[in-house]
């Protein structure tokens, strides 16, 4: 380059990080304006997360940027990060109490990641939390002893024994909740151990959260909801949405939505295993989709396996599922080893009918999450 397109880059690039500044400085305005917007929230206890606002603050934002030539889908982004960390930055503040007269409550399994953070979750909001775990059962009794609510968050094979085996004299007027990713079994187990208010709950996400906003929390209702009721309108002010169920409605769904997928992913992995793939070979031809799909089999393998086999064990109607699916899939690879593509494009067809009108919304969205993954950086 000569000396004079180098001057003029250098005063371009001069006037960009000014303009980045500037940048910074709204930021920190805007998150400052939210934090003022938060404390409103906690102080008259509404939800941190109101979908309605957010999507048409978001339709108005895509609208305006497109008008000035900016990408709907860039401003999108933007505002989506600035929103994620404003729900961090929300606990900062902690939550209104929904029940201030409520006493202890008591999250047997409190050690636990996923008990550690309702524990979390409770403190922010005012109650007092014991945690009981398993050196602690000589304590159980002085525990139990004037308690508002019990949180069961123990492995899965052991839940339902622990209800039945411990959690059959509590107070009358205790509430009795599980955080089991299973609810027939549990919910019934704590209806025959516990005559007063019965709730089971299913938190359908990981204890690395760090905000409970649009996370979904599975509701099976048990008995007495008048006295648990407050607890989910808790749970709705720390930004959750509450999807409201039956217990066997929900097993059902778990069998697919979990379970199946759970075990397809393990699958992957020990095929990847087996055959001593090299994973960062792989990375280098893949594509954002398809690295994001390596990654999801291997967040799996990051967790405890013992979590998973009890989550894959779970129900008895999981080895059927399973069954089933290596059935159509051994279908499908004979139609493939007879190099049958009019079949396979008739089946695929079939699938895609099926799927209606969601599979383009999933198209959509699926795009959206790339566009983030496009910006991430590698691991070398």
């Amino acid at each position: 380059m000569n000396e004079k397109t180098t001057a003029e880059l250098e005063h371009l690039r001069d006037l960009i990080d000014g303009v980045d500044q500037q940048l910074l400085l709204l930021l920190r305005k805007r998150l400052d304006l939210v934090a003022q917007v938060g404390v409103v929230k906690h102080g008259a206890g509404v939800p941190i997360y109101a979908p309605h606002r957010e999507a048409s603050m978001l339709a108005k934002r895509r609208d305006e940027a497109a008008k000035l030539g900016i990408s709907p889908q860039l401003i999108e982004d933007v505002l989506r990060r600035l929103m994620r960390e404003s729900y961090l930055n929300e606990k900062e503040v902690g939550f209104k109490q929904v029940k201030p007269d409520s006493g202890h409550i008591v999250i047997v399994g409190g050690a636990g990641k996923l008990g550690a953070l309702f524990s979390q979750m409770l403190s922010l909001s005012g109650y007092q939390v014991k945690s009981l775990d398993k050196d602690d059962w000589q304590q159980a009794k002085a525990l139990f002893s004037g308690a508002a609510m019990v949180i069961v968050s123990v492995p899965i094979s052991l839940t339902c024994a622990l209800i039945r085996r411990e959690l059959s004299q509590l107070p009358a007027d205790c509430i009795l909740t599980d955080l089991t990713s299973v609810k027939a079994e549990p919910l019934r187990a704590m209806l025959d151990a516990h005559s007063g208010p019965v709730l089971g709950l299913h938190p359908m996400f990981g204890p690395d959260v760090g905000s409970f906003a649009k996370q979904v929390v599975v509701v099976c209702h048990g008995r007495q909801q008048d006295k648990y009721q407050w607890f989910l309108d808790q749970i709705a002010i720390w930004g959750a949405r509450i999807e409201i169920t039956d217990a066997k409605n929900h097993d059902e769904a778990m069998q697919l939505v979990q379970a199946m997928r759970h075990f397809s992913s393990f699958v992957y992995g020990l095929n990847l295993f087996k055959n001593n793939a090299d994973i960062a070979n792989l990375l280098r031809f893949s594509s954002p989709i398809y690295r994001l799909e390596l990654a999801m089999v291997g967040r799996l393998f990051a967790q405890a396996p013992e979590l998973y086999a009890d989550i894959i064990l779970a129900q008895p109607g999981n080895v059927q599922l399973m069954s089933d699916y290596l059935q159509h899939y051994q279908h499908a690879l004979e139609t493939l080893k007879r190099g049958d593509r009019d079949e396979f494009i008739r089946q695929f067809s079939q699938v895609s009918t099926w799927f209606g009108d969601y599979a383009p919304a999933f198209a959509r969205e699926s795009g959206m999450m790339l566009e983030s993954v496009n910006d991430m950086k590698p691991r070398e």
